[in-house]
């Protein structure tokens, strides 16, 4: 399986250093997905902060840059669609999730593919290291410690030469929250502004009063809290649902891994309650970018969208992946007793 394997590892190993001060760790390789952000503005209920009133750094990042772009952005789909406000909202959500976030997401999957494909290489590549490491340690009496510690040193740069020669260093993966999470506070901040009169006004009549009258169905009045609770909790449904079937395709993940599941379970239940203090223009774009990551998810499981991808094949791959999530999802929340 592993033929020519011996040339390769020449080729690969050069001769071990004894230096090992310094010594950094292997990176943790995490294919997850990130889960939204809670900005701590958001707890604060909409009595409580004017739009003159909020000092500070929130002050200044609702008058920076960004977030004037944002809600040039808004204001740009509402008066080219003509949709009401509740419409604008969703369909600018929908057009930057599709247009941004989902190329991102494909080119995460992309790299933590590759990545994933490397692993077997690397289990090769630490059993001759170790064997190297020691007859070395065996020839010039090292110690336990600087033992492990040459190990580690030389086994981190193989790794890292190997993320180099197939262009897939896994940090590449992070890419998408470094776009997505900014995205995501200033056309959240952007909203604000407009519901709280902060912002400036559109033909002579503000978008504040646009808002109070854009709604639909239970919540007619965006400006204001969502008493109902519909949309609050619906977000929070939809983030624990993220959660759920990330949860459900690992295998074997580690106790870090775990702990992270249970604190992204918390943090969508946290959000229910936050919703329900900000306005329903906010929560509406909540919920709609929350379902577009979690067809997004569903989406980027296909076979068929992955080859159109040219995300490459890897050993978890599953033909019938919608399938397999819903007997996994049955056997952990419907059969057990």
């Amino acid at each position: 399986m592993m033929c020519g394997m011996g040339g390769r590892w020449q080729r690969l190993l050069p001769t071990l250093q004894l230096r090992t001060r310094g010594l950094p760790l292997l990176p943790s390789l995490w294919n997850g997905a990130h889960p939204p952000a809670l900005p701590m503005w958001a707890v604060a209920s909409v009595s409580a902060v004017s739009p003159d009133g909020a000092g500070g750094w929130y002050e200044a990042l609702a008058a920076s840059a960004p977030v004037r772009a944002a809600e040039e952005v808004l204001l740009c789909a509402h008066a080219a669609t003509g949709l009401p406000w509740w419409g604008s909202i969703l369909l600018t959500t929908v057009a930057l999730r599709g247009a941004v976030t989902l190329p991102l997401a494909a080119y995460q999957h992309y790299i933590l593919a590759k990545v994933e494909n490397l692993q077997p290489e690397i289990k090769n590549i630490a059993k001759h290291l170790n064997h190297e490491v020691a007859v070395y340690a065996n020839q010039l009496g090292w110690s336990k410690r600087v033992t492990r510690l040459t190990y580690l040193k030389n086994m981190r740069r193989l790794v890292s030469e190997l993320y180099v020669r197939d262009n897939c260093h896994p940090f590449k993966a992070t890419v998408l929250v470094w776009i997505q999470l900014p995205m995501w506070i200033f056309i959240s901040v952007a909203l604000r502004n407009f519901s709280t009169g902060g912002a400036h006004s559109e033909a002579g009549f503000s978008v504040q009063e646009q808002l109070a009258t854009g709604g639909i169905l239970w919540f007619p009045d965006l400006t204001a809290l969502d008493s109902t609770w519909i949309l609050p909790v619906s977000l929070g449904v939809t983030n624990l649902l993220i959660v759920e079937i990330f949860a459900l395709q690992k295998i074997g993940i580690s106790r870090f891994q775990t702990y992270i599941i249970y604190f992204v379970r918390a943090l969508s239940i946290l959000m229910i309650p936050v919703a329900a203090t900000v306005p329903s223009s906010i929560v509406l774009y909540w919920l709609c970018s929350s379902f577009m990551g979690l067809s997004q998810n569903l989406l980027l499981r296909s076979p068929r969208f992955r080859q159109f991808c040219r995300i490459p094949l890897t050993k978890s791959n599953s033909d019938t992946p919608y399938k397999d999530l819903f007997a996994a999802f049955y056997a952990k929340f419907i059969s057990r007793k």
